[in-house]
């Protein structure tokens, strides 16, 4: 497979430098880091979620996990859910499922990105397969999207035991 042509096109048309990458199979971004040797702090994820019944794509670091009730606060919202793979299909239909972008690619969908995404030099990201890589500045990337940022996530490290993975109401507090 390759790059997704609309992620290339979107790159040359704003003048982001960027490097292509390939790699064996890569189903999370945890893997991709692994294989392109990198720091999962510098592989960014898209996690879509419906807050409110309106999309939402949330951008962390490959080493973190989303908190719930932090993107409740962050969205304003008080329903907040993973989006189905149907419904990730129906936002990006030209993507594998699991490896869209942190690029806007549909209509009235803003990103959010997690504070902890801000890092120096390059970050990687899958490019719509789970064999293809983008390597780009952050600086570019960021500068180029523009998300809204907001603090959302929990390091993996930190994890609770997995008993304490729902609150009082049995809510989850955290998604994998």
């Amino acid at each position: 497979m390759a790059t997704s042509a609309w992620i290339k096109d979107e790159l040359q048309r704003y003048k982001i430098p960027f490097e292509e990458v390939q790699h064996s199979p890569a189903f999370t971004a945890q893997e991709l880091a692994q294989q392109e040797h990198m720091m999962g702090h510098k592989v960014a994820k898209l996690v879509v979620v419906i807050a409110d019944g309106h999309p939402h794509g949330l951008v962390l670091p490959a080493s973190r996990k989303i908190m719930i009730h932090r993107v409740r606060e962050a969205l304003g919202g008080t329903y907040v859910r993973l989006a189905s793979e149907d419904e990730l299909r129906s936002f990006c239909s030209d993507c594998d499922v699991g490896s869209t972008p942190p690029i806007p690619h549909w209509p009235n969908v803003k990103l959010l990105m997690d504070e902890t995404m801000r890092v120096p030099g390059d970050i990687l990201f899958q490019a719509g397969t789970h064999v293809d890589g983008i390597k780009v500045k952050f600086d570019d990337w960021f500068n180029w999207i523009k998300p809204e940022v907001a603090s959302f996530s929990v390091s993996v490290e930190a994890l609770p035991s997995r008993a304490d993975y729902r609150d009082d109401e049995g809510n989850e507090k955290f998604w994998f």
